[in-house]
């Protein structure tokens, strides 16, 4: 059976690397096309990460001698080549959209890790085991775009998804107030140690623009499709710090939630564990088996031994307990390159492609 044919928009950063090693043998998706800006187009593609390949595993043999082609300027001729793209360029957020927009209106379904869409309208921000209900809004956005297969659909920040999963099984218990103060790894700036040194033994209080994503975001991802928009939730009210620390990869976050109608902690960890989601019914190829692990360990969950828990899929959790001036704390842990981007991106992509959104 042929394979998907995908393109990574914005293959030479960080993120597209991520996306550019995910494909890499994988089960439905195959690498056609790799594009980036102009300073890299007409190289190979292990030419145009030369001295800058962040991941740890090496660049795949079937990508290492592809020939970059624009992001913006080669748009038809990517379009040719693929079924949909996955986007992760590092421009001006209203050049995004444009460029975004100009691969929709191609023909050219859009997954993006970009947060240049995250509130239009009609474009779903969906964490596929969360709110894939969702969506059902791209037939608004086709009709508004004027076009049969192009879409644009986005994952959320990466600083919500590990709080947002672990809330949203206790959703019906009217969580009302939450607290979330995320620990975030220098991948998520694009960055290593060794391109940024100041990070080594340091701690950076302020990631600019994270703290009204993760206070907003979250209100999208549980609203509800009404009217050919996506109307955000009024509650919980949540309010966040984000803070930079020096770790390679992984965002941890300590939670802090009341509730309308306080549930136990027995029935907490009860639902965490069995709690599953339209991925795993549909035993899509990059879907955790056990979306929410609870560590039971006083100590756990941490970053190093706990990140890649299921190819990195997976969100951990632990340190459950009652609160003084909140019902709850806990602990929750994402990979931020896995979960919370790339790999999220893929496995939207696969949602999408179960549900009949892309087609060959």
């Amino acid at each position: 059976m042929r394979k998907y044919k995908v393109g990574v928009v914005g293959a030479t950063g960080m993120v597209g690397q991520r996306f550019v090693t995910l494909l890499d043998k994988h089960p439905w998706f195959e690498l056609t096309a790799v594009a980036a800006s102009s300073r890299s187009a007409g190289k190979s593609y292990e030419a145009a990460v030369d001295g800058r390949w962040a991941m740890e595993a090496p660049i795949p043999d079937a990508a290492r001698g592809m020939t970059v082609v624009s992001a913006e300027y080669d748009v038809d001729l990517i379009t040719e080549r693929v079924d949909f793209v996955f986007s992760a360029v590092d421009m001006k957020k209203d050049d995004i959209r444009a460029l975004e927009e100009r691969y929709a209106k191609a023909e050219c379904p859009v997954i993006s890790n970009n947060s240049a869409h995250r509130w239009t309208p009609d474009v779903p921000m969906v964490i596929p085991e969360v709110n894939p209900e969702h969506l059902e809004i791209i037939a608004a956005q086709r009709k508004r775009l004027g076009t049969e297969r192009g879409f644009i659909a986005v994952k959320s920040n990466c600083s919500i998804q590990n709080y947002v999963p672990a809330l949203h099984p206790l959703i019906d218990f009217g969580p009302e107030r939450v607290l979330a103060c995320t620990y975030q790894g220098i991948s998520g700036a694009g960055k290593t140690f060794r391109t940024w040194p100041e990070m080594v033994d340091n701690v950076i209080p302020l990631i600019p623009g994270e703290e009204e994503k993760s206070e907003c975001e979250p209100l999208k991802v549980w609203g509800h499709v009404e009217g050919g928009a996506i109307v955000s939730a009024s509650s919980p009210a949540v309010t966040t710090q984000c803070v930079r620390v020096p770790v390679t990869d992984g965002h941890m976050a300590a939670v802090f939630v009341s509730f309308e109608r306080k549930p136990s902690i027995d029935e907490i960890k009860r639902r965490w564990a069995e709690f599953s989601g339209r991925p795993q019914a549909l035993e899509l190829p990059s879907a955790p088996k056990q979306f929410l692990h609870y560590f039971e360990e006083p100590d756990r969950p941490q970053t190093r031994p706990d990140r890649m828990l299921e190819g990195g899929m997976a969100i951990s959790i632990g340190r459950l307990r009652a609160d003084t001036q909140y019902d709850y704390k806990f602990i929750c842990l994402a990979h931020n390159t896995l979960r919370a981007a790339a790999g999220g991106g893929v496995l939207l992509a696969e949602l999408l492609c179960a549900e009949g959104y892309i087609s060959k």
